[in-house]
């Protein structure tokens, strides 16, 4: 699977008179080639509720739900992988959860020695951030775009660029050598998710 395009990261804070699932089927209309659903409410009814209807709904529509720092979650309800951050369950040992054929991508930060730790481990991207003042982060550290730049030229796997990204900047960041761009509230915040999701998909075609 070519992991290419808009990344849309959920957002459980966000409000909006829409439920979850049809905010990620609007961001998939819009052409969000990969969903992560990420929810840091602690509450496991909810987060099995929520992740269950979200892979049940990308599978339908053939995009890779990923889920955020569960593993256990990811194999409970079948999502095609998950997304490791720096305090979470080790690379191997997801492997191991979830199979061979399991999307698994690795928070790096702004420290390239860590996207060369997990290529080396077997991850399927890495990401990067936070490229510009974010929302959700706040307190996340900066990272520049030749990390992009050195990540297209030195290692083998797609490189994800998070972080206050707008259709704006994100731009630059493709040409530096991003192959996703990772947008939480650029896309869930929006009033029209589709039309949002759909400026930033366009991006790639252009």
């Amino acid at each position: 699977m070519k992991l290419r395009g808009l990344y849309a990261i959920t957002a459980g804070d966000t409000v909006t008179a829409l439920g979850l699932t049809e905010q990620v089927a609007r961001a998939i209309a819009g052409g969000a080639c990969v969903i992560q659903y990420r929810d840091k409410s602690g509450d496991p009814i909810k987060r099995l509720a929520e992740a269950t209807a979200l892979s049940r709904l990308c599978r339908e529509h053939g995009v890779p739900l990923l889920i955020n720092d569960d593993v256990a979650l990811a194999a409970q309800v079948g999502a095609a992988g998950v997304h490791l951050g720096r305090d979470d369950a080790d690379l191997a040992e997801a492997r191991a959860r979830l199979g061979d054929d399991a999307i698994i991508g690795v928070s790096c930060y702004n420290q390239f020695e860590l996207a060369e730790h997990a290529a080396a481990t077997g991850a399927d991207y890495v990401a990067f951030g936070s490229f510009f003042a974010s929302p959700t982060k706040p307190e996340a550290v900066p990272a520049d775009p030749a990390l992009l730049q050195r990540a297209r030229h030195e290692l083998h796997l797609p490189a994800v660029a998070i972080g206050g990204i707008t259709p704006e900047n994100g731009r630059a960041l493709i040409a530096a050598g991003a192959a996703m761009l990772a947008v939480i509230s650029g896309v869930f915040g929006a009033a029209d998710i589709q039309a949002a999701a759909r400026r930033y998909a366009d991006l790639f075609d252009s």
